[in-house]
């Protein structure tokens, strides 16, 4: 049989050239598949590269209220305005995030994001430190519960930001997606060594989960022939930690943190489940005193903790010396970030802000899990460093 369906068939002209295998030409053959690829892609592509700023974001506002709030502490509360006039830091805030949100509409490059960034975080901290106005009739800023409610906050933009990331690996097409979005970053302003690196690693890593490698390659070309653009910034940042002494960046504190967070949980574990039992248990004498609490919601949630980051933390610590694979340290980061934000959630409730001291510990132990994940990743990928320095090595150097 025939297709007389007009719309259905292609035209002879059309055909012709396909047939001659004219270069660029798409046809509805060619239409169709690409529909349904793109059906395939699910409801949103993830970024390789946006969960880091979403993170700075959030770091940003939060030194924003601790700056905040350590001045006005200095300075006695000062009064912004005159008579029955009082202009709320929180309004600059909104006029901070709103910049943010404007200018990243308005200018292309990774200079201008990162602008946004960091202003955008800074309004944020603004606005959140003000929440205790927002929840009471009285307006109190100095309201009990403020850090908590601006500690849950926090913490579930970078839980929804951490389960979108981790909930399954990037799939080739959005490692490819993210690097072509960086090559149009170096199209528009250059592209600093770093961000070449890293965009080629995820072509890279694309082409080994079977992607096309003619597309790939565009990619590739792309990103190896941007301009150079400066990496200020980046050299600041890796500047930094050097200031830091080289024994803290030495692995020999990876399995110490991890076997002190490990064992600490366990010890939480089971005094927990001891404290339930025994419906508490207090002891005092002269010169020792002793209290486990019985059930309540802190205690559930401390024994939720410890429970979630043995669960991680002791495989990972079994086979961290045993595989050359990335999963362990992966599992000891959730475990680090289940028990610092599951215990800093119960010390915000009960300390307010003086649950910083706790929390920064926790800080301390994430920080050199990253930092060697950060060094196991780069040492896995030596092809895109080496293609990354040559392109951003200027001709006759």
């Amino acid at each position: 049989m025939f297709d007389t369906n007009p719309i259905l068939r292609e035209p002879a002209a059309v055909q012709f050239l396909r047939t001659a295998g004219l270069p660029g030409l798409t046809t509805r053959s060619d239409v169709t598949r690409s529909s349904n690829r793109s059906s395939r892609l699910g409801f949103f592509t993830r970024n390789a590269v946006g969960f880091s700023s979403a993170e700075a974001f959030m770091i940003i506002a939060i030194t924003t209220i601790l700056l905040t709030r350590g001045y006005l502490w200095i300075t006695d509360y000062p009064q912004v305005g005159g008579g029955n006039l009082h202009i709320a830091h929180a309004l600059y805030g909104g006029a901070f995030m709103m910049l943010s949100l404007l200018i990243s509409w308005w200018l292309l490059g990774f200079g201008a994001r990162l602008f946004c960034v960091v202003l955008g975080g800074i309004g944020f901290g603004l606005f959140l430190d003000e929440v205790g106005k927002f929840v009471t009739k009285d307006n109190d800023y100095f309201y009990g519960p403020s850090a908590e409610i601006m500690y849950v906050l926090v913490v579930f933009v970078l839980i929804v930001g951490r389960v979108l990331r981790e909930v399954r690996p990037l799939s080739a097409h959005e490692k490819v997606s993210s690097a072509a979005s960086i090559a149009a970053d170096g199209v528009a302003r250059g592209l600093a060594p770093h961000r070449r690196e890293l965009a080629l690693r995820l072509v890279e890593e694309a082409e080994e989960m079977g992607y096309d490698k003619v597309a790939a390659e565009h990619i590739r070309s792309l990103l190896l022939t941007s301009g150079i653009a400066s990496a200020r910034l980046y050299a600041l940042s890796q500047w930094a930690p050097r200031l830091i002494p080289s024994w803290f960046r030495s692995p020999r504190w990876l399995p110490i943190v991890g076997w002190l967070m490990t064992v600490t949980a366990a010890l939480a574990f089971g005094f927990g489940l001891l404290g339930i039992a025994m419906n508490g248990i207090y002891l005092d004498d002269d010169n020792v005193t002793f209290e486990l609490a019985g059930m309540s919601m802190a205690t559930a949630i401390l024994l939720l903790s410890s429970t979630v980051t043995l669960a991680f933390s002791l495989p990972a610590m079994v086979m961290l010396r045993r595989t050359d694979k990335m999963w362990p340290l992966h599992f000891l980061r959730y475990g680090a970030l289940t028990f610092t934000m599951l215990n800093a959630l119960v010390d915000f409730a009960t300390e307010g802000f003086a649950a910083l001291v706790n929390l920064s510990v926790g800080l301390f132990t994430l920080a050199i899990i990253s930092y060697r994940i950060d060094v196991r990743a780069r040492v896995a990928r030596p092809r895109a460093h080496e293609e990354a320095l040559a392109a951003s090595t200027p001709v006759g150097d």
